[in-house]
């Protein structure tokens, strides 16, 4: 049963006036590493219930008038076309949708910086494609030996040799299309760069994960090393903040290695640091905006699983993913969780060794757990969705939603002109249906209209799922999990 975790309203208002704070404290410029993803921040909705998908760009509206974004791409990511998993796009094609995102909710967007650049002809194309657009860009090169060669990276030859990012704001947003884009590097260069024209500005990192002032192994901080286990994050204590304040707090491996470094930077800059330990450098807000404790547990730990089994389908795939289980095991032992903890997977794999066929469960926001069977018109997602709408809408589940004078006309152009295989309408095509039906039956309108309640629900199946149905899920906002295992025996699935 869904349960609220997490006072959204009060994120947004506190996390706005704490960076303001931290402008405040450096009285010119602050750049500001932006961590995690600003329009659809998925993770932490699961994992903190209540937190929107758009909190953090909700947020920076609050500051949109002092806000100007950066965007920071690495060359080697444009050679390489390296893409963003989960949209399948590449990192160019994500720098362009970012821009266009920003824009239409009213950020100003600066410019564009291509770091760690070598003389990569892919990095000259698209600067010159943004050129032709009319967006800023500037050049970031690469330096031998960073991070640890400070004496180089803090000089004319190292910092030096970048282009100075010209702003106009006090708060300057340095964001990225995923990991490895070199924000951390573009605002110390920056840094650099506004201390020789005589700029008082600073730096600050807001990343959502992990949560510094919650307990290390909170299932919220294990959740984030569950999303991060393929990058080997680990959560530790900030020992430097130990030390200096003799307060426990959380941070990750990465930033903690890299302190000393940064501090060195920062001493090189300005002639002293102005922060004692890596969480000094945070202005994450989301630990004090907590309201349910126990909800975001469970919350929580369902998202570890829900990683497991990912991590278990891709093996299956072919990816390998063999240390990223090893990894997630270890988390779920932590967490005190096994598969068995998911009623979902539990229910799914009951009914699929009922009737021998591919089964699925899904739990509705009241607790209710309802399932689909496969049938001769549906597939077991399809008959999920469809029992689930029913249940939520009142009807009852004798009724055909769609008759059966609307499926067989569709199966026949599926197979007999289309060239598929298999008959059975897949979600999308059976929401098509049902959305055709609803224009002449009332009870066909009162199942469409429940659709949204099924955001945020969990559902399970015990196959891996094709990519319509799997992206059906997605766009309904559906958590789902399947069992690492193919419907039949062929080599090619789509």
């Amino acid at each position: 049963m869904f349960q609220l975790g997490f006072d959204n309203d009060k994120y947004i208002r506190m996390q706005s006036e704490h960076i303001r704070e931290r402008m405040s404290q450096f009285g010119g410029k602050l750049y500001m590493e932006f961590g995690g993803k600003l329009f659809d921040d998925n993770h932490a909705s699961r994992v903190l219930p209540g937190f929107q998908p758009d909190s953090k760009l909700r947020m920076l509206l609050q500051l949109k008038d002092e806000a100007e974004i950066v965007i920071a791409v690495s060359a080697g990511a444009i050679e390489s076309k390296k893409l963003r998993s989960d949209l399948g796009i590449s990192y160019e094609l994500e720098v362009l949708r970012l821009v266009d995102l920003f824009r239409s909710v009213g950020l100003y967007v600066g410019s564009v910086v291509v770091t760690q650049y070598s003389g990569q002809q892919s990095a000259d194309r698209f600067k010159a494609k943004l050129t032709a657009l009319g967006l800023p860009v500037f050049m970031h090169y690469k330096i031998e030996g960073y991070p640890s060669n400070v004496k180089l990276i803090v000089s004319a030859d190292g910092y030096g040799k970048n282009e100075y990012i010209e702003t106009t704001r006090r708060l300057i947003v340095v964001t990225a299309p995923g990991p490895g884009s070199g924000k951390m590097a573009t605002c110390l260069s920056q840094l650099y760069h506004e201390h020789l024209r005589g700029v008082n500005a600073g730096y600050a990192k807001f990343e959502t994960f992990p949560i510094w002032n919650l307990p290390l192994n909170h299932p919220v901080n294990l959740a984030y090393e569950a999303a991060t286990a393929d990058l080997n994050d680990v959560n530790m204590i900030d020992s430097f903040h130990l030390e200096a304040y003799g307060v426990p707090t959380v941070n990750y491996n990465r930033d903690i290695e890299i302190f000393p470094v940064l501090n060195t930077i920062f001493q090189n800059i300005y002639g002293e640091s102005p922060y004692k330990s890596p969480t000094d450098m945070g202005v994450n807000m989301a630990g004090n905006c907590i309201i349910n404790d126990e909800a975001t547990r469970e919350a929580s730990k369902q998202e570890i699983i829900r990683r497991y089994y990912k991590a278990l389908c891709d093996l299956r795939k072919g990816f390998d993913s063999a240390k990223e289980i090893e990894r997630l095991q270890l988390i779920m032992n932590k967490a005190g969780v096994s598969v068995a903890d998911r009623p979902v997977a539990t229910r799914a794999k009951a009914v699929a060794a009922e009737t021998g066929a591919p089964a699925a469960a899904i739990e509705l926001r009241d607790g209710t757990i309802l399932t689909g069977k496969t049938k001769q018109l549906f597939g077991a997602t399809t008959a999920l969705i469809l029992n689930a709408l029913k249940y939520l809408a009142g009807i009852d589940d004798a009724h055909d939603l769609i008759p059966s004078s609307f499926i067989e006309p569709v199966q026949a152009l599926k197979v007999e002109y289309l060239g598929s295989k298999n008959p059975r309408l897949h979600i999308d095509e059976a929401l098509v249906a049902l959305s055709v039906n609803a224009a002449t039956d009332e009870n066909a309108a009162s199942a469409l209209r429940c659709l949204p309640a099924l955001k945020g629900t969990d559902a399970h199946c015990s196959v891996i799922l094709s990519a319509p149905d799997a992206a059906a899920f997605r766009k309904l906002g559906i958590n789902l999990t399947t069992e690492p295992d193919y419907e039949n025996d062929n080599l090619y699935h789509i």
